[in-house]
Formats: C-alpha cells, structure tokens, sequence
C-alpha cells in the first residue's frame, strides 16, 4: 500500500482579495492553554484531512510490515485562508494510518465516530488526571488526546507489530491502553507528538473517586491514599476471575516487550452520591422551568410538558454501556456501596531496556561498589504487581 508524499497546500489561493486594514498590535494577556491552542487547531484541520483521504483508500485484507512503518504528510501554507483559525504554515503527520484503522475497527469504534470525537469541538483539559504536557478529553470524553515524546513515539513503533497481533488474539478485550492514532503536529518549527486513546473513565459517569495504583521499589505496596481510605473493589467472583485473566494476559504481554513501571488506573462512580446530585439538579432545573413558565403560563399545556419529558429518557446514575465503557464493572450484588469501577492499565511506556539499564549502570557509580541496586526486572515486577493486584479486592 502507498501513501501519499510530503505535499504543499498553498491554501491562500483559494482566498478572495480582499482590502487589508492596518492593524495595530497590543500586548495580549497570558491565557491558559494559549499555546496549545493553534496545535488543536491543527489536530482538528490534520484528522478532519486524513481520515477524509483514509476512508478513499480500500481496506487492505492483511496487513504488510511496511504499514508499521509507513506514515502520511501535508505542509500546508495558509496565509490568508481561515487565518483567524489556523496558524500561517503547519505541518501534519500521521503515522501507521492503515495500522490504526484496523485497530481502531477492533476496538469497535467506527472511523466516522471518531472523527466526530476529536473535530466536532476542541479537546479541552483533562481534569481527572495531572500529567506533563498536554492531557486532553475529546468533547464527548469518550478519547484522550495525550503529548508524549519523540522517544515514546519510537517506544510505540517498536511495539506496534506485537501489540497489534495481542488485539487481534484477544479479540480487543484487554486491559491495555487502547492506541487509536498517533499523530505529529508541527506549528512554528515546534513539534508536538500526540497519541489518542480511548478514555478509561466513562463518557457520561461522574468518577467520584480516582487512584493509580503502582507497586512501588521501596517499599511494595500499594498507592497509600488507597490503603488509608480502606477503600475495597466489589464486583462479583465471576467479574473479578474475567479482570484477572485479562490482567494475566496483558501483563505477559509487557513482560515480553520488555515493559515495567505500569500502574492500574481506578476510576469509581458513586451511584448513590449520583442519583443525590441528580436530584439537586432536577430541583435546581424544576424550579427554574416553573419561574419561565409563569412568564408565559400558555407556553407548554400540562400533556405538553409530559410529552417533552417523555419523549427522551438517558440512562441514570450507575447505567452505562458496555461496548463504549469497556473499562467498567458493576458492584457486585450486596455490596456495602452501590459503584460503579473503571480500571485500565496506564503508563505502559517504561522501557526497561532503555531506562533500567541505564539506572542499574548509574546506581554503583554513584553509591559505591556492593549497595544493593533495588531496580527490578520486567518480570519482577510483573509478579509483585500481580501478588499485590488481588488484594484491592473485598
């Protein structure tokens, strides 16, 4: 399969001349965000672009090695056209376009979907999770867009073959993070590498409470603030064996590409507390539908007003569906509190043999000959992340 090469788009000629007033520039205030802002604007005009051009190129009925390297670009000079919107001359890369469509359609997310999420509005800040760089959620929160270095893209390429050939064996029921599309966005000389997944917490249920839970060097235990709180998972015996298998799988995995340092991301949604907010808020929206209606009594009749709130009945507090929040599972039956968990594993781009090595080699360099080096193999740390795993459970 070929892509196309590096193009220039001098997308000023399709502007009308027009007369230019002077301008007189002041000193603007910071905003937050201000600098990611023209970057979105570029990540919205690059999908919009490329899953256009994508969705003219035939589904290929295998994927070759050359689709794991491959990558698609587009310079773009944009001096008049839309400039209010898009900064004077971009670059948009996209990698291994072929390789994540066929994921993304294992993942059951459809590209037009998608394409929808991340372009419709901009991504705005992620407010569940403090991060470097960017942390973005998709306006209908069902992606994160996340900045990650030139060398966790190299990171990605290294694994993708393999992580491609463990969705397909598992059908896409994993515990991983779920790669959607990686991208590169260059404004001013600057690049800005941005990977989309989708989102562990759920599109439309509060997370109430969230941990990372990570087992530790010293000592091996788990996220303290879990453990003070005497926090437990409910979820039922059959629910708890699928999680586990899935986490077996998934970390087996890492161990063979040489991964460690992961965390287990736990999200919970208090249906209780909900349906209490829920309530507030439908006293708060009453009140302020009865103050609008004695402005205008003839407005709405009384079967009106039924019908309206007939007409359309979203799911409530602890409902959810589980093709889109594929991370969730219900408490158990019984359980001393009624939630709703989202667990997905996270930060799964430690690279032993990059890092570690490098720790091991500094460590009686700098503490002398004999100190025991604490750093632990993949393999060791996968052991004591799945010994310490079980025990979040009631």
């Amino acid at each position: 399969m070929s892509y196309p090469s590096t193009a220039s788009v001098p997308l000023n000629i399709l502007a009308p001349k027009r007369k230019t007033k002077k301008k007189h520039f002041v000193q603007q205030k910071v905003e937050v965000f201000r600098a990611s802002k023209p970057v979105l604007s570029v990540l919205m005009w690059g999908v919009n672009h490329s899953m256009n051009d994508l969705s003219q190129v035939p589904v290929p009925v295998i994927l070759l090695p050359d689709d794991f390297k491959a990558s698609t670009k587009i310079k773009v000079t944009n001096h008049l056209f839309n400039k209010e919107n898009l900064p004077a001359q971009f670059k948009f890369k996209e990698y291994c376009p072929q390789v994540f469509r066929n994921l993304r359609e294992r993942f059951g997310i459809k590209d037009q979907d998608y394409q929808v999420s991340v372009t419709r509005s901009p991504p705005v800040k992620n407010e569940e999770r403090q991060t470097a760089g960017l942390l973005l959620t998709t306006f209908d929160r069902s992606l994160v867009v996340k900045e990650i270095s030139s060398e966790e893209v190299e990171e990605i390429h290294s694994i993708l073959s393999e992580y491609h050939q463990h969705i397909a064996t598992c059908h896409g029921s994993t515990l991983l993070p779920q790669f959607l599309a990686m991208y590169r966005v260059t404004v001013e000389s600057e690049d800005t590498h941005l990977l989309v997944m989708r989102n562990v917490f759920s599109h439309r249920l509060h997370i109430h409470t969230k941990y990372v839970l990570k087992v530790k060097d010293l000592p091996t235990y788990k996220d303290n603030d879990f453990k003070n709180s005497m926090q437990k998972v409910y979820v039922s015996d059959a629910e708890k064996k699928k999680f586990m298998d899935k986490l077996i799988r998934d970390t087996e995995f890492l161990v063979r590409m040489r991964i460690m340092d992961y965390s287990l991301l736990l999200g919970i949604h208090d249906v209780e507390r909900a349906e209490k907010e829920e309530e507030e808020e439908m006293e708060s929206s009453c009140e302020e539908d009865e103050n609008s209606l004695a402005l205008n009594p003839g407005s709405l009749s009384p079967e009106g007003i039924a019908g309206y709130i007939n007409s359309f009945k979203p799911m409530g507090p602890g409902e959810f569906d589980p093709y889109v929040d594929v991370y969730a599972i219900q408490s158990t039956v019984g359980a001393p509190q009624r939630e709703v968990y989202f667990m997905g594993l996270t930060d799964v781009l430690m690279h032993y043999d990059t890092k570690k090595k490098a720790a091991h080699a500094a460590k009686p360099v700098k503490h002398g000959a004999g100190v025991e080096i604490s750093t632990t193999h993949p393999e060791q740390y996968t052991k004591r992340f799945r010994d310490f795993i079980p025990k979040i459970f009631a």
